[in-house]
């Protein structure tokens, strides 16, 4: 996955631009090394070359083809040029003197220099050596040929060649190893902050990014960005504790001005016009003590993990129960509720908080469903895992509503005419983080399919949690 990763990585890319970039150059770099040092060393054997025909052209002037043919002679016996290629021919090209036993075919035409093999030339040899010349003919119509074995010259060309074409390789080979090395732990560190902030997407604010001591830019970027997590925690915390705060703190006096008024409402005799205006301020006041139980109750579980209670729970036994409650809300409205699944499903868990849960989902389904419609709760359990499922055949949630709706006193827009907080998701998802359940909404096509997915109940509570947050938990 990581290796994967590091391929699509723009870093990788750049590092493989920068390699291309570097390579050119370096390629630009060693043919013009190899171009200069095989012109240097050709050019100091044509110098030798052209030295040596200078010689023979002396002697020809001073003394004729005779002395010429003899001075050849005397330069191969004496081997003064070494590795000298000579050859005297007649105006046919017939030898008269040297060390060739063929004038070469291609060196019939004029004056030159060429390049040229000869069979004659080292006949032992794995292969014909390369013979390099220069030719021209004489005043009387005779052709003089002066070369040089050049094989050395090529075998150091060659030697030149490979090592530069062996050092360009070793050179692709580090560059792209250690593109892939620096990429690979760039994108590591980068992967490291992406888990993170997926693990606090999901899970809460809790987690931090890992360091590695190096107390390099990456070490720096980290330490900074927990460091706003921090900050961004603590601020959420206060947040929380004010609305925590006001929610405790207010519901005793609200409490109390609604006994009163209960008091004055009671006092006061049937038919009474005061009488209704205070019957419905105690209901509003009962409205406004349902939120602030909610927030407080919401807070408590938030804030501690509560599982002094946890035991096994027979999931398929509280549906039943929940749904024998709400079936007369579900027949006032006409509404068909059923309950199917398995009859036995087994999770670990606080049963109360688990029954107000179900209680709220079932009462949104309900409550936003189709009138006449129809509500199924299904339970069941597979590999450990068991899983409530309540769905109905109502307008349901819009996909990019989803997240949204966990969020406190959140509510859809068509959903504000309905009597309603916006806290019982948030509630669900509370209680839901604490068992380390997996919650899904999912389209019912019509409506909404809402799930609990609960771990096995082997594992306690705790446990739960604990593995909830080294996995980035889930919700959603």
């Amino acid at each position: 996955m990581l290796l994967a990763k590091t391929l699509r990585s723009s870093t990788f890319r750049l590092a493989l631009i920068s390699i291309a970039i570097f390579g050119a150059t370096v390629v630009a770099l060693f043919c013009y090394v190899y171009w200069s040092t095989t012109t240097y060393v050709r050019s100091q054997s044509d110098r030798a070359i052209v030295t040596e025909l200078a010689v023979l052209q002396d002697a020809y002037a001073g003394a004729g083809r005779d002395g010429l043919a003899a001075t050849i002679a005397q330069r191969i016996a004496g081997k003064a040029f070494d590795g000298g290629v000579y050859l005297l021919a007649d105006p046919s090209y017939a030898p008269i003197a040297g060390n060739l036993e063929v004038w070469p075919s291609s060196l019939k035409e004029g004056s030159g220099w060429a390049n040229f093999k000869a069979r004659e030339w080292r006949p032992d040899a794995a292969r014909r050596p390369l013979l390099r010349a220069t030719f021209e003919p004489l005043s009387d119509g005779s052709h003089l040929l002066v070369g040089k074995d050049i094989q050395d010259l090529e075998a150091f060309a060659d030697k030149i060649n490979t090592a530069l074409v062996l050092a360009m390789l070793l050179i692709f080979v580090l560059a792209g190893a250690a593109s892939v090395f620096v990429t690979r732990r760039t994108v590591g560190r980068i992967e490291a902050v992406n888990a993170t902030s997926r693990a606090i997407m999901q899970s809460g604010l809790s987690e931090r990014i890992p360091l590695r001591g190096t107390r390099d830019e990456w070490d720096e970027l980290a330490t900074n960005l927990n460091s706003m997590l921090d900050r961004i925690e603590g601020l959420m915390a206060e947040v929380k504790q004010f609305t925590d705060n006001v929610a405790h703190d207010l519901r005793t006096p609200i409490t109390r001005i609604r006994g009163r008024l209960e008091k004055a409402y009671n006092s006061l005799g049937d038919g009474d016009p005061h009488q209704l205006l205070i019957g419905d301020t105690i209901a509003d006041l009962d409205g406004v003590l349902r939120i602030f139980f909610s927030l407080t109750r919401i807070s408590q579980i938030e804030r501690s993990d509560r599982t002094a209670a946890f035991r096994t729970i027979d999931l398929a036994e509280m549906v039943r129960e929940v749904v024998e409650l709400f079936d007369a809300a579900a027949e006032d409205k006409g509404v068909h509720l059923e309950a199917i699944g398995d009859q036995r499903a087994l999770a670990t868990g606080d049963r109360d908080l688990l029954f107000d849960t179900l209680a709220n989902l079932l009462d949104n389904a309900i409550k936003h469903g189709r009138a006449a419609g129809r509500v199924t709760v299904e339970v069941w359990q597979s590999d450990g895992a068991a899983a409530i499922s309540v769905s109905d055949d109502g307008p349901g949630i819009p996909a990019d509503e989803f997240q949204h709706v966990f969020k406190r006193f959140y509510r859809l827009e068509r959903s504000r005419q309905t009597p309603g907080n916006g806290l019982g998701l948030t509630l669900v998802a509370a209680v839901a983080r604490l068992h380390g359940a997996h919650i899904e909404m999912l389209d019912n096509a019509p409506g909404l399919r809402f799930r609990l997915v609960f771990p096995a109940p082997s594992q306690s509570g705790i446990e739960h949690r604990s593995e909830l947050r080294k996995r980035g938990g889930s919700l959603g």
